[in-house]
């Protein structure tokens, strides 16, 4: 965000209540600095946003309460970026709701290398958890990012996969980043900072996860990624709502092979349903890696689960972890 020009407006713009996003961006588009808005009447936004508002703001409170979050952020050294910025991601600026502003730690995805977005139930079986973390690491020894929700399950297995291969890691939080949630995942947050990548959210500090926070987070995933793997979903899920996003965006949508095999006493509706919805099956990374046209780059790296025994034991505690079983 441009603070020398553009001061504290778009921040302002960000937080005003009744407001939808695709307005707050049309709000953002017409004016260039915080007096601008100042002078605005209801009718005078009314006029530029083409529809009666039912809720005003008292725009003193407004650019009160924008200095202190903008405050907090400089404080706990998390960053901005609006949708006027040259520096926000340009895959996300493409969608029809793209967040008017988004905080993040870290560094944002470079928009010259893909991502892939792994989503998948917060209680996924052992071999599909054992999948996602193979997947997601092998995808990172050709240096390909995951981008994921940092929630309990698949999301955890696939970036902790990832990161063992040593590429940076990206999550989208459905709550203000000051607050990892759930809390558990802290430590892994943590590793993703270290990484090189960021943890990102369209909420300011202070915000606490609800359940329409998280709906509205995964367009954000499908949107920053090339294309979408669901390792594994019952028939009502998050990583579904994802999906549907992924669609809607154009973006490739696949599922993994272990969630497609129907086993007693496990839901996978989800994904069997998405597979028989002509949604792709992919057993490995070398099949996305084909997908993408990446194939050479794949071919002399080695499966890193069958030849280093460090990432065989990490694979191996890290499923222990989610079972919440002492090994």
């Amino acid at each position: 965000m441009d603070r020398e020009k553009r001061g504290l407006l778009d921040l302002i713009i960000s937080i005003l209540p009744g407001i939808k996003i695709t307005e707050k961006i049309i709000l953002m588009k017409t004016f260039e600095c915080e007096d601008d808005l100042f002078v605005q009447t209801r009718k005078d936004i009314e006029k530029i946003l083409k529809r009666e508002i039912k809720t005003f703001w008292d725009i003193s409170e407004m650019a009160e309460k924008a200095g202190h979050i903008d405050t907090t952020c400089r404080i706990r050294s998390i960053k901005l970026v609006s949708w006027s910025s040259f520096e926000y991601p340009p895959l996300l600026r493409e969608i029809y709701d793209p967040p008017a502003l988004i905080y993040y730690r870290g560094c944002l995805p470079n928009p010259e290398k893909p991502l892939l977005g792994m989503v998948g139930t917060r209680k996924p079986s052992r071999e599909s958890a054992e999948q996602a973390y193979k997947i997601a690491g092998n995808i990172g020894r050709s240096g390909i990012s995951v981008v994921s929700g940092l929630a309990y399950g698949i999301d955890a297995m696939s970036h902790r996969g990832n990161l063992i291969s040593g590429v940076p890691g990206y999550a989208v939080l459905g709550s203000g980043i000051d607050g990892i949630y759930p809390s558990a995942n802290k430590p892994l947050a943590n590793k993703i900072l270290n990484s090189g990548g960021a943890i990102i959210s369209e909420y300011p500090p202070g915000m606490p996860a609800s359940k329409w926070t998280f709906p509205a987070r995964n367009r954000i995933i499908a949107a920053l990624s090339r294309s979408v793997l669901v390792v594994e979903a019952p028939f009502k899920s998050g990583a579904l709502i994802t999906a549907t996003f992924a669609l809607e965006q154009g973006k490739d949508l696949w599922v993994a092979s272990c969630g497609t095999r129907e086993r007693e006493g496990l839901d996978r509706r989800g994904t069997i349903k998405l597979a028989y919805d002509g949604a792709e099956i992919v057993f490995c990374a070398s099949d996305i890696l084909n997908k993408w046209n990446l194939k050479e780059s794949f071919s002399n790296a080695a499966d890193i689960y069958s030849s280093r025994p460090s990432c065989k034991e990490e694979l191996i505690s890290s499923i222990a972890d989610f079972l919440d079983i002492d090994i």
